[in-house]
């Protein structure tokens, strides 16, 4: 079988990339391992099944019935990741052009790929290849680790049972997420995680104030604490820890995530890989001439957006100018899904810093803006770095209600240039959380 794109893949850069070469007349192949991931991550077990399952938990969170509320969201969350999966793979089925193949993708050469699975066996030649896998939870090698309440970020999402307690391995944004979503379904949360600092990469104002509104809520947060191994008795598991024994419904390993390269025998087409195990490309995601790696596989920021991005720069090069790289996103926003939510661009206050230039820190709790208070919503602090001798922005920090919105201006003003006076003085409409900008900025 021959074709003149082959792509791996139907995660968010994978499947854009299908529909656009299609729609310019090009024959693709798509290659998806599992038929429960048509869409990609995103809309099946990452975002949207997530993101649902937090609405559904804010919005019923007055509801006394917590295993009642839990059963109804699982099941809105469902109906919707089914819809969106059957939507994904008919927007493509209906394109001429395009054939999706649901097997699993080994190389066999540089040109030459066998697909093997549910539809049968294929061997296909192609002329470009690319690669769009994703990638997967890292698997902790700890004692008991494969008890049957143990789960993944996958698993997480699809319990059957409401548990009343939720043990969390590993406090970074993943685990901040869940954490939340289950507080809301009901169940007493404790992170646990083996490093002394909480949220490393923040800034110690900004983790400060996300420990407080964790605490208020009844998350336990344990630092320092090895976990020595699981132990799964009949109605729970306990977590064994340098630190004491924690007893759990279930727990969350949410250590990391690590790139799909499982089976696809890259060392037959010549393709290296990273000290990481990410596959190794250049500024224009190119691991052989003909071959690219986009999204989370490529070493990305793993991030359905950047896959987004992503899939610009390849079609760039194959249907534009070409101009197009990795350099070009020298800063994105990015938004923890917490209560409130934590988004951030550009740097911090450590690593403005760290880079030796002059810098100024304003900071505003969120509690000062009058939208925060008609929200109820007043936990927070709103956090700007700028440049003392030109006055532009370095980096936003945005722990406070609707962040998660307003944090996509600072993309637009820090790559035109836009000074932090042009915010100080903006009109914004009233009452808004970004009227606080104006304050922010002052």
């Amino acid at each position: 079988m021959n074709t003149q794109n082959l792509i791996i893949g139907f995660g968010k850069a994978g499947k854009t990339l299908a529909a656009d070469l299609a729609k310019h007349g090009q024959q693709v192949i798509l290659a998806e391992a599992s038929e429960q991931m048509y869409g990609g991550t995103c809309i099946n077990i990452g975002c949207i099944p997530s993101k649902k399952l937090l609405v559904e938990g804010e919005q019923n969170a007055a509801i006394a019935d917590k295993n009642h509320v839990f059963q109804q969201a699982m099941q809105a969350k469902n109906s919707l990741v089914t819809k969106l999966r059957a939507a994904n793979f008919s927007k493509l089925d209906a394109l001429d052009n395009v054939q999706i193949i649901t097997a699993k993708a080994r190389f066999e050469d540089q040109n030459t790929v066998l697909l093997s699975g549910r539809d049968g066996e294929f061997r296909v030649t192609a002329e470009r290849i690319f690669i769009n896998t994703g990638s997967l939870p890292v698997e902790l090698n700890i004692p008991g680790a494969d008890g049957k309440q143990i789960y993944n970020s996958t698993g997480i999402l699809s319990l059957n049972t409401h548990p009343k307690r939720l043990v969390i391995i590993g406090c970074g944004y993943i685990s901040l997420e869940f954490a939340f979503m289950y507080h809301q379904f009901g169940a007493k949360v404790t992170i646990i995680d083996s490093g002394n600092t909480f949220l490393p990469r923040e800034d110690r104002d900004i983790a400060d104030e996300m420990t407080r509104v964790l605490q208020a809520r009844g998350v336990d947060i344990i630092l320092g604490a090895d976990v020595k191994r699981f132990e799964q008795h009949s109605n729970k598991t306990q977590v064994i820890t340098s630190q004491g024994t924690f007893s759990a419904d279930a727990v969350l390993l949410a250590v990391g995530r690590r790139p799909n390269t499982d089976g696809l025998a890259l060392e037959n087409a010549g393709i290296g890989l990273t000290e990481r195990g990410f596959i190794k490309i250049n500024s224009q995601l190119q691991a052989a001439p003909h071959i690219w790696a986009m999204g989370d596989v490529a070493g990305s920021p793993q991030f359905t957006y950047i896959s987004l991005d992503d899939y610009r720069i390849v079609r760039e090069q194959l249907l534009g100018e070409g101009k197009r790289n990795t350099q070009d996103r020298p800063h994105f926003p990015t938004t923890v899904f917490t209560e409130p939510p934590l988004a951030q661009i550009g740097m911090t206050e450590s690593q403005a810093a760290k880079s030796g230039r002059p810098y100024r820190v304003a900071t505003l709790r969120a509690e000062a803006i009058p939208k925060a208070k008609i929200l109820n919503q007043t936990d927070g602090l709103l956090k700007a770095i700028i440049d003392s001798d030109n006055n532009q922005i370095l980096g936003v920090t945005l722990f406070c209600a609707e962040a998660h919105e307003i944090i996509n201006l600072f993309k637009m003003a820090m790559d035109h240039h836009i000074p932090a006076d042009y915010l100080k003085n903006q009109i914004f409409t009233h009452p808004t959380i970004s009227e606080g900008l104006n304050d922010l900025f002052a």
